[in-house]
């Protein structure tokens, strides 16, 4: 809504976007260089989108190759590996919401009880401290580990006599989604729990003590103080983790891949990346993406049109 001023005889109408600018400029200031990254590095780069309808060439360059529409699209949807991919990211995604949304919640509130503080920072330490590992050692990590010949697990599972040659885990193409899920669940649990371990900083101390005193034990605290107090974190962690249901990073599948496996740890990431920078097939690569990223954006839309009108929390 405008402003207006009178400056004696002729009224003047104030954007009130520009004088709180005038008002904060130090702030806008501040903000400033991100903004230019953001632009720079997040929003220059969709120019090249439009090769997602062109038959890219590097002689014709983004404005001289020709357009193709959506043949790309039509290509990847109609071929043959379109619905083992999407049946393998879909399934790697969703077990991975599954297992990993849930125990970050748990050890937040594990971690929240522990009323010893050297305990309860030592616990915290050692639980964020995976975070850090690389996914390249990480990688290398789970082939020392689950080596059929040398690995620890291995050799666990020999002496409890539960195996005699070795299981080859990451050879075996039904196991690798197990693989995959579980040590991203070891990796990220920890350094998930941290933002439900702020939200429970916020929780009002005297709705601990008020259910003390009407006898409630600390489960009951947990599951009608605690949990109620970080459910909008919660949906809205969980809205955001929705919108991502395709976008299964390709960094640590590719790493952990082999001909063995191929048949269910080929997902979209992967194949976008072998098909643009192995294949050099640009705009089909593009396309795939860009598509998986418009799904993505769909998903997330519905599930947070859903939150809103189921529990009145959403991201807008």
């Amino acid at each position: 809504m405008n402003v207006t001023k009178t400056n004696g005889t002729t009224p003047k109408k104030v954007n009130p976007v520009m004088k709180s600018m005038r008002r904060n400029w130090p702030l806008y200031l501040f903000v400033l260089p991100m903004l230019v990254y953001i632009i720079i590095f997040n929003y220059w780069p969709m120019y090249g989108l439009q090769i997602a309808f062109k038959n890219y060439t590097f002689q014709g360059g983004f404005t001289g190759s020709p357009w193709v529409g959506f043949k790309w699209f039509e290509q990847f949807l109609t071929g043959p590996r379109f619905l083992p991919i999407l049946k393998n990211t879909l399934r790697i995604s969703i077990y991975s919401l599954i297992a990993g949304f849930p125990l970050p919640i748990v050890l937040a509130l594990v971690l929240n009880g522990i009323e010893n503080l050297k305990w309860k920072k030592l616990a915290q330490t050692i639980t964020y401290m995976p975070h850090f590992i690389s996914m390249s050692v990480l990688c290398g990590m789970l082939s020392l580990f689950l080596s059929p010949s040398t690995g620890i697990v291995n050799t666990a599972l020999r002496f409890l006599g539960l195996t005699k040659d070795g299981i080859y885990f990451l050879g075996q193409a039904n196991l690798f989604h197990h693989v995959y899920v579980w040590s991203g669940v070891w990796q990220g649990m920890g350094w998930g729990s941290i933002i439900y371990l702020a939200a429970l900083s916020g929780v009002d101390p005297g709705l601990h003590e008020a259910a003390k005193i009407d006898g409630a034990n600390k489960i009951q605290r947990v599951w009608h103080i605690d949990i109620p107090c970080i459910l909008p974190t919660i949906v809205i962690l969980l809205v955001m983790n929705c919108g991502s249901v395709l976008g299964v990073g390709y960094e640590k599948v590719y790493l952990l891949q082999n001909n063995l496996n191929m048949t269910t740890s080929e997902v979209i990431s992967t194949y976008v990346y072998k098909m643009g920078l192995i294949s050099r097939q640009y705009s089909f690569s593009t396309a795939v993406g860009l598509m998986n990223n418009v799904v993505n954006f769909i998903i997330l839309a519905i599930v947070n049109k859903t939150s809103d009108k189921l529990s009145g929390i959403s991201l807008w």
